[in-house]
């Protein structure tokens, strides 16, 4: 290796793009939140549909960084649509997110397997940062990592860092003010694998270094980046068709000859003085962790677990932000005269916004648990156990992660199989994620569950209504994995599927990370679904307070006559005119023309209204319901739960929401598709209309099968 070296630097600009490249799980977005803190945004990488996550921070007082979050990858051989993104950016100079500056995330425990892609990344000659993460863990087993020798080996600066303690984050923002080596010599010969093909290669497109011609060579179907106007890429289509390339030999010969100087350098920069530690702690917890048996039963008592605290600590703030919306109500209503304006703001916004805010604790609980199992590394063995599970029902351990993150959102969920190779597991995956419990369905099963199933608690600590929330998440899973094996038979691939990922060591979780994830994710539910639900709790309130020309007066009229007033008291009559009028408004109107096709499944024409709306996104029908029954409920003093429990069947005059009624809504709310955004995500994932039809249907259809028998069994 020569030792020549030019430098760079940006310390005299205004700002300067930096992307963060590495491993997946090598701490790479915890240094990322370490860098840039709240200053953060989220988008999609031009032309494609990837997550673009990039953040700001002063480096000096006029130059600011930005920093771009790049999807984890373990080489510049992209297998899947996230891998592909890495590659175009790094290697592409005229692509909008081609960094001044490429800071590679590198795991310092695992150094070895870490330094083949930072080899790759030197081979492309730009402007490159070693970041050595988890330095604290190497101290701890007793390894000492030379990271000046280190740096002249790979002729690149080198920065030790401990991301989750941000220790050494100052040093590497100091680090990008300071004349930067530009890698000079090749990493490996690659003219010896390929010269002649690099030549003509280079020949035909200008490149920066042999290593990007030779990229091309072996990723040419997935590179996207040639200018439509020009022949270049049809120039090299041609000749890499004369040269009949064997892709599979171009790369194993590469890493051959990587690996071989990767071993050289690893020997002489790190020093072991003691047994691991960390690694034999770590792999006698995996013992019983991934266990063929105790694993999936620690999985499931860490479900039941979740599930039993977010019903008892939730209820305690939820019960005070009911109390507060009821406290504003009647304020309201005392405050403001009789009139349009204060009929819209006590039963249409205050009463859409309580059916948002009143659910932050369970959603706040909820995605801390998801964060903490994933930031302590739990999370990857629930991939790696539960994968020859999977593989008997079409799929594999990668379709682990969208199914679990389908408990938080499908949305993202959806776009996370772009990690999955198989297009036939990548289908099955998307098809069936939606059928997992996600959080918009956990604010429709908090409170149905709340209305039919009682407090009673049993082993002390533990309640009924625990068990059945962990049950209805265990349902959607079930469902899940039955319709992919349903699948598995009617779709036809020929490709060969594989799983690898590297499991991290066990750590204790960040809560700052835990901190921005409940944060981002609350203000995600209150600001985007929240919107979403106070703006068609207005327009149901303008639908329920309004019907065709003459009906509400002679709802009026009707019961203002002296035989109706002897009747009944002032309350009763003032109850019996908002009911009526209800039913005679536009909403009514609605619910009532598609009552004949849900009554078998034991739902009214109010049900149905929410079952309308909330196809816009399912939380909609908790805001629904609180519209529909404040229309129709004069009585301010009562929460959405009261005036549901005191809704009467006018047949039978018992409760409306009985045990076969609530359960019937759970069982269809588990399984139907009513969530545009999915169905928008699996459009653009799959182009084309055929797979979001279909999972409309098959869901719609299983919702409306399965609610059907559960109604009849029950009644």
């Amino acid at each position: 290796m020569e030792s020549n070296k030019s430098f760079v630097n940006f310390s005299d600009r205004t700002a300067l793009k930096v992307a963060l490249v590495g491993n997946p799980n090598c701490g790479k977005s915890t240094l990322f939140n370490a860098l840039t803190g709240l200053h953060q945004k989220t988008g999609n990488f031009p032309g494609v549909t990837v997550d673009k996550k990039s953040g700001y921070a002063k480096l000096n007082n006029k130059l600011t960084a930005e920093f771009v979050d790049l999807p984890g990858t373990y080489s510049l051989y992209p297998k899947s649509i996230d891998e592909r993104v890495a590659f175009e950016v790094l290697c592409d100079p005229n692509n909008a997110d081609h960094p001044d500056i490429t800071i590679v995330v590198a795991d310092a425990s695992n150094l070895k397997r870490n330094l083949f892609l930072v080899s790759q990344i030197i081979d492309l000659k730009i402007p490159v940062i070693l970041a050595l993460n988890m330095m604290d863990l190497v101290e701890q087993e007793g390894d000492v990592i030379d990271a000046i020798r280190l740096s002249e080996k790979l002729g690149v600066k080198v920065v030790g860092v401990s991301a989750r303690s941000k220790e050494g984050v100052d040093e590497l923002k100091a680090a990008l003010l300071q004349p930067l080596p530009v890698p000079q010599y090749d990493f490996i010969d690659i003219k010896k694998i390929a010269g002649e093909l690099i030549e003509k290669i280079s020949a035909i497109v200008k490149v920066n270094s042999d290593f990007v011609a030779f990229q091309i060579i072996n990723n040419f179907s997935e590179i996207h980046y040639f200018d439509k106007k020009s022949d270049k890429k049809e120039k090299i289509g041609e000749v890499l068709a004369v040269s009949k390339v064997d892709h599979n030999k171009l790369q194993s010969d590469e890493s051959v000859e990587r690996f071989k100087i990767i071993n050289r350098i690893v020997e002489e920069c790190i020093t072991h003085k003691s047994a691991l530690k960390t690694e034999s702690f770590t792999h006698k917890l995996d013992g019983v962790l991934t266990h063929r048996i105790w694993g999936y039963v620690i999985f499931l008592t860490v479900l039941f677990f979740i599930f039993q605290t977010i019903f008892f600590l939730a209820a305690y703030p939820m019960n005070w932000i009911e109390s507060l919306f009821v406290s504003l109500s009647q304020w309201a209503s005392h405050l403001l005269p009789v009139g349009e304006i204060s009929n819209l703001l006590v039963n249409g916004i205050l009463a859409g916004l309580s059916g948002v805010v009143v659910f932050v604790p369970q959603i706040a609980l909820l995605f801390a648990f998801i964060a903490i199992l994933e930031d302590t590394g739990y999370m990857a063995r629930v991939s790696f156990i539960m994968d020859k599970l999977m593989r008997r029902f079409g799929l594999n351990g990668r379709s682990v992660i969208p199914l679990i993150s389908g408990v938080a959102c499908a949305v993202p969920a959806i776009m996370s199989t772009r990690t999955i190779s198989s297009w036939k597991e990548r289908i099955i995956t998307i098809m069936v994620t939606p059928l997992m419990s996600c959080s918009a369905r956990l604010p429709v099963y908090t409170l149905l569950i709340s209305l039919v199933v009682p407090h009673n608690k049993t082993l002390g600590f533990f309640n009924y209504q625990g068990l059945i929330l962990m049950f209805m998440y265990l349902i959607g899973f079930i469902a899940a994995i039955l319709a992919a094996w349903v699948m598995k038979w009617i779709l036809k691939a020929r490709e060969r599927s594989y799983f690898i990922m590297e499991l991290p060591v066990y750590r204790t979780p960040q809560w700052r990370t835990v901190g921005l994830t409940i944060f981002d994710k609350v203000k995600m539910f209150l600001f985007d679904a929240g919107k979403i639900i106070v703006a068609i709790s207005v327009i149901l309130w303008f639908l329920s307070s309004h019907a065709p020309s003459g009906r509400m007066k002679m709802v009026d009229e009707k019961y203002h006559t002296p035989e109706m007033l002897s009747k009944y008291t002032p309350n009763e009559v003032e109850a019996k005119i908002s009911a009526e009028k209800l039913e005679v408004s536009y909403a009514g109107i609605l619910g009532k023309s598609i009552e004949p096709a849900i009554a078998p499944l034991g739902f009214d024409w109010k049900i149905g209204i929410s079952l309308v709306t909330s196809f816009a996104a399912r939380e909609v029908f908790v805001g629904t319901m609180a519209t529909i029954y404040s229309a129709g409920n004069t009585d301010n003093n009562q929460t959405i739960r009261d005036k549901m429990l005191a809704e009467v069947d006018s047949k039978t005059g018992l409760p409306k929401f009985s045990i076969a009624v609530g359960f019937s809504l759970l069982i269809f709310y588990a399984f139907a598709m009513q969530c545009m955004s999915t169905l928008a995500v699996v459009y653009r994932e799959t182009k084309n209309w055929k797979w979001p039809a279909i999972q409309f249907l098959f869901m719609g259809i299983l919702a409306y099968v399965s609610s059907f028998v559960v109604y009849h069994i029950l009644k």
